[in-house]
């Protein structure tokens, strides 16, 4: 499986970071560790909502929608 998902900041309530894996609790681990320079400063993050894809490609194609304006504004809308 792929996944694309979304974190909320336990410091600061309105930052978030989406992202994409393949494995889901190695990742969470993994910027909650410091490994990632864009998620070094919010730790520790918690896990808001993710989705699975069977198909890498179509979970890339989502997670970049989701990095845009208008995907920015459709994951506060419904998601975050």
């Amino acid at each position: 499986m792929h996944y694309v998902y979304f974190l909320q900041s336990g410091v600061h309530d309105r930052r978030h970071y989406t992202g994409f894996t393949h494995n889901l609790r190695a990742r969470l681990a993994s910027h909650n560790a410091g490994q990632n320079p864009s998620t070094v400063q919010g730790r520790p993050w918690r896990l808001v909502s993710y989705f699975a894809f069977a198909d890498e490609p179509k979970a890339r194609e989502f997670e970049r929608y989701l990095k845009s304006g208008s995907g920015r504004t459709f994951a506060k809308r419904h998601f975050l």
